[in-house]
C-alpha cells in the first residue's frame, strides 16, 4: 500500500474503528513543568488515555504527589528545566524510564514576570527567558535523543507573543520566541519523520498568578481587565488547553506541524 494510501487508512480507523480507544496506549510522554495548572492536566490526560508519563517540576514535594496520583504508569522528575544539568537530569530519567524512547513531548516549564519596562532588571529576564526560551529550546534538543518517526512536540507559547499588553514586554517577548521556535523546528524536523506545534493559551486559571510577584489586589485588577477584553468573558481551564495539546500530540493531527493553535476565548482573533 502507498503511504498516502496507508495515513487515510489510519486516520480512517482512527475516526472511525477505534474512536473510544486510548490515543497514546503503549506511549511514553514527557511533561515539563507537569506539577500544576496546564502541565498537570495534559499529565493528568495523557496517563487517562494510555501513556507512560514522566512528569517534571521544579518542587519536589509536589512532583511526587503528583506522580502517586497518577500511579504507576506516572514517573515524577524534580529537576529545573530551566537549567541544563537539570534537563540532563529530566532526559535521562525519561530514557530509562520509557525503554530509551519518547513519543511525546509536552515543552510546557515557564514561568511569568509582569511589569513595566524601567521595573525589569537584567536578572528577571535572565530567570524568566533562562526557563520560557532557553529551557524550552534544549529541552527539545536533548529530547530528540530518544525521538524517532512519529513524534509529537507541543511547544507552550501564549496568546500574549501576538498582544500587546502594557507590562507584559518581558513575558510576551520569551513566548513570541517559542512560538518561532514552534516553525523553525518543525521545519527543521519534518524530514524525521517529528512534529512540532505550539499552543497559545489565553488566560488561564492557573497557580502561575500567584508566582508572578504580584499583590493580590494587582492581580484582581489584572484578572477582572483580562475577563472584560476576553470575548467570552471568562478565564480558561487547564483542562480546556490538554485537550487541545493532546488532539495536536495524536494521530488525529498527523498531517499538522508547526501550526498555532490558540485556546483563549477568541482573544487573538478578535
Amino acid at each position: 500500500m502507498h503511504a498516502p494510501a496507508l495515513r487515510s487508512k489510519i486516520v480512517r480507523s482512527l475516526f472511525h474503528t477505534h474512536m473510544n480507544a486510548p490515543r497514546f496506549q503503549g506511549k511514553v510522554a514527557l511533561v515539563t513543568g507537569g506539577n500544576s495548572g496546564i502541565g498537570l492536566a495534559v499529565a493528568r490526560a495523557l496517563a487517562d488515555e494510555g501513556a507512560r508519563v514522566v512528569v517534571a517540576g521544579r518542587n519536589a514535594e509536589t512532583v511526587a504527589a503528583v506522580a502517586a496520583g497518577i500511579g504507576k504508569a506516572a514517573l515524577g522528575v524534580a529537576a529545573d528545566a530551566g537549567r541544563l544539568d537539570g534537563i540532563d537530569r529530566i532526559v535521562a530519567a525519561t530514557r530509562e524510564f520509557g525503554g530509551g524512547r519518547l513519543d511525546v513531548l509536552f515543552a510546557n516549564a515557564g514561568v511569568a514576570t509582569y511589569g513595566p519596562i524601567a521595573s525589569i532588571s537584567e536578572a528577571k529576564w535572565d530567570e524568566l527567558m533562562g526557563v520560557n526560551l532557553k529551557g524550552v529550546y534544549f529541552t527539545v534538543q536533548k529530547s530528540l535523543t530518544l525521538m524517532g518517526q512519529g513524534g509529537a512536540i507541543v511547544l507552550n507559547a501564549s496568546v500574549a507573543a501576538s498582544k500587546g499588553d502594557p507590562g507584559g514586554s518581558l513575558y510576551a517577548a520569551s513566548k513570541a520566541g517559542v512560538r518561532s521556535l514552534g516553525r523553525s523546528l518543525g521545519a527543521e524536523l519534518v524530514g524525521r519523520g517529528i512534529r512540532v506545534n505550539v499552543v497559545s493559551p489565553g488566560p488561564i486559571e492557573t497557580p502561575i498568578f500567584k508566582r508572578a510577584g504580584m499583590s493580590a489586589e494587582a492581580e484582581a485588577n489584572l484578572k477582572s481587565a483580562w475577563t472584560e477584553r476576553n470575548p467570552m468573558k471568562r478565564f480558561g481551564t487547564p483542562d480546556e488547553v490538554a485537550a487541545a495539546v493532546l488532539f495536536l500530540a495524536s494521530d488525529a493531527a498527523s498531517y499538522m506541524t508547526g501550526v498555532e493553535l490558540l485556546v483563549d476565548g477568541g482573544r487573538g482573533s478578535f
